[in-house]
Order: C-alpha cells, then structure tokens, then sequence
C-alpha cells in the first residue's frame, strides 16, 4: 500500500472489511438455507432409510395336513429302513414314567414321550428326565378331554396352546409333535397343530394296553411290528390327573419282554 495516502488506505480497509462483511453473511444465508431443506428433507430419508432397511421373514407358515403321520418314514424319510418307533402316552406319572425310563436305558431303546400338559406342570423333574435320558417329547392336548375333535375350535386351540407352554416351561425345549387325546382328528385339529407347527402323530400297532388286557396280549401285538410301525403304549392314564390308581404293570412287564425280542430281529427303535 506503498504511496497511497492515509486517507485513500482506510477507504481501502473499509471497503474489504464490507466485501468480508457480506461474503459472511451470504455463507451464512446458504448455510441456513441447506439446513431448513435437510430438515424439511428428514422425513422423507427417514421413510427411504426404513425401505432399505431389510426386515425379518417372517415365520414359515406350517401347511394344514388332512390327516396324521402313521409309519415312521412319512415323518423321518431318512431313517433306517428296519426302524420303528415307540411312543409312550398320558404321562408323565410318578408311578411308572420312572419304571418305563429304566426299561428304556436297560435295553437301549429310544422312545417318544407324548406328554399331557397338566401332568408335565405336576411332575417337571420327569419331563427332564425324559429329555435328559435322550428321548423326544410331543404335545398330547392340556388336560386329555374325549372326544376331541367334537369341541369347538377355540377349545382346541386353547388345549394345545395352553400344553404347548406347560411342556415348553417343563422341559425347556418346545415339542415339534402332537397326538390328539383318543386320536381324534378334525379339519380344526390340523389347524390347530399346525398354526404352532405340529406335525400330527398317530400310530399303527396298538395292543391297548390302557384297558390292560393281560401282559402275553400286549406282547403278542408289539410283536407284529413291521419296518416303519409306529407303536403306541401308555406310561400314564389321562382320565386320572394325580395319577393315583393308574395301572400300567401289564405295559412294563410287556415291554421287559417284546423290547429285546424286537431289537433281536434287527429293528432300530428311533424317536419321531
């Protein structure tokens, strides 16, 4: 600034501090600006955000069966071709789920346990023991009301569900089977079994040892098994919630006899 005036230098100076003066301000205004347009703007980011955003499929819906399982390989395709199946309904019960459990580890034999709701409330420390023993569990209604399949739907539903949590907090593992109380089956049973998809079990071979009709009948008809037979026994007795009078002698005493004479004709006692 060499050789201009005291006066012409401050003209100078004010003129670039007003030339500042307004660069700020307009800055300032654009600043403003983006930001009522990026506020303006959030909520339709936020509506892109969340369709980009991927969501959880939703659960795999069960389809309706029109009727239950009955052989082994409609439920397990891949099992060996000599195998069978043993289920052991209405309990647990104190009485005879322990005697049953030791005929089981005795002969090496695998079952699946088709629990009442009300009995695995009572008596938790056996539905453990029959999950610990390496046994499978199914899902046999709350309380074993007959017939079944003639209550309303909403009744149904509420037996299974209300089986479903008692078994679930008993056994801390969730039944993927149900078997209907007298296998009783309806149109609303399947619907039932499957909107908490179950897969409906039934049976082939039953020597209705409930009605206990001597130990050498029980024998006679477990031992008609074929490959893929599911067998049907009882370690309790749904129509007597405490368990009290319930006789199932007859089905051990069976059992003690057709299990190792089963397994010495090459059959491979599988859970469903």
């Amino acid at each position: 600034m060499r050789g201009r005036s005291p006066e012409a230098r401050r003209d100078l100076n004010e003129r670039n501090v007003r030339s500042r003066l307004v660069a700020w301000i307009v800055a300032g205004a654009i600043a403003l600006t983006s930001a009522g347009v990026i506020e303006s703007a959030r909520p339709a980011l936020a509506a892109e955000a969340a369709a980009a955003t991927p969501t959880p499929p939703a659960a795999a819906s069960v389809a309706m069966p029109k009727r239950p399982v009955y052989t082994v390989h409609q439920i397990l395709p891949r099992a060996p071709a000599n195998a069978v199946a043993l289920t052991l309904d209405d309990g647990p019960n104190p009485s005879w789920t322990p005697r049953v459990l030791a005929l089981l580890r005795k002969y090496d034999v695998r079952a699946t346990f088709c629990l009442v709701g009300r009995q695995a409330q009572a008596h938790p420390d056996l539905v453990r023991q029959i999950v610990a023993d390496g046994h499978a569990i199914c899902n046999h209604s709350m309380t074993h009301p007959q017939p079944f399949a003639h209550r309303s739907a909403a009744a149904i539903e509420q037996e299974i569900s209300s089986a479903q949590s008692a078994i679930v907090g008993a056994a801390g593992t969730a039944p993927r089977l149900f078997r209907s109380p007298g296998g009783d089956w309806s149109p609303a049973v399947f619907e039932a079994a499957a909107k908490h998809s179950l897969t409906p079990i039934a049976w082939n071979v039953d020597p209705r040892d409930w009605s206990r009709p001597g130990t050498q009948k029980i024998i006679d008809s477990l031992l008609t098994a074929k490959p893929g037979d599911i067998l049907l026994c009882h370690d309790g007795d749904g129509d007597r919630p405490s368990g009290h009078g319930t006789d199932r002698s007859e089905t051990v005493k069976a059992l003690e006899v057709a299990l190792p004479k089963l397994k010495s004709k090459g059959y491979t006692f599988v859970t469903l």
